[in-house]
């Protein structure tokens, strides 16, 4: 059996030298781990470094901007987005044009840090959280959240969040401006 993995995994590195395949024996069957470690080569860098700047481009542009073909930059973001590398390509709506001018950061104290998951599952009924963290330091967690004005955050915080099993205390920390809003630069230089 390891002669005939031996053999297989020399096989696989000749045919994809970018991909590591993490294996695990369970029980002395073999199991394929799908976490694989990808790496970014110069190419896929130069291609997220244009879709993190503009997503709409058309990729016939990236392409041109790239030196490859049109179908070469489709089958790189296919690989990136299967890899998880890239996640997402949706528009940002800006929430005070719908009529949310509160954008608060809410730190959030657990009677215990195991009750994580259970607190998780009951902020995701909470719409107008849109981030959520699992954190150090004074706070268990930390929210985002935007309301429409402070009647609702107000309803939002004692009404829905401290209600929440679990959840000790909270600290609101009302944004006044967004000054810097990015997203992590892709160096095309390493």
């Amino acid at each position: 059996m390891f002669k005939i993995l031996q053999i297989y995994c020399q096989n696989v590195a000749h045919i994809d030298k970018n991909t590591y395949f993490c294996l695990q024996f369970v029980n002395k069957d073999l199991i394929f781990n799908m976490a694989t470690t990808e790496k970014i080569d110069q190419l896929d860098k130069k291609i997220l470094n244009i879709l993190s700047k503009n997503a709409r481009i058309p990729f016939k542009d990236v392409a041109a901007e790239c030196g490859v073909s049109r179908a070469a930059i489709h089958q790189r973001v296919q690989h990136l987005i299967e890899a998880n590398v890239i996640m997402g390509s949706g528009f940002d709506v800006n929430p005070k044009s719908l009529g949310y001018s509160t954008c608060t950061y809410v730190g959030i104290t657990l009677e215990r840090g195991s009750m994580y998951k259970d607190v998780v599952d009951c902020l995701q009924h909470i719409p107008e959280i849109v981030e959520c963290h699992f954190t150090t330091g004074p706070y268990t967690m930390m929210v985002k959240l935007y309301a429409r004005d402070n009647e609702q955050l107000m309803h939002l915080l004692n009404g829905r969040l401290q209600d929440i099993p679990g959840v000790v205390a909270t600290e609101t920390l009302i944004s006044l401006e967004q000054s810097i809003k990015r997203e992590i630069p892709v160096s095309i230089s390493e």
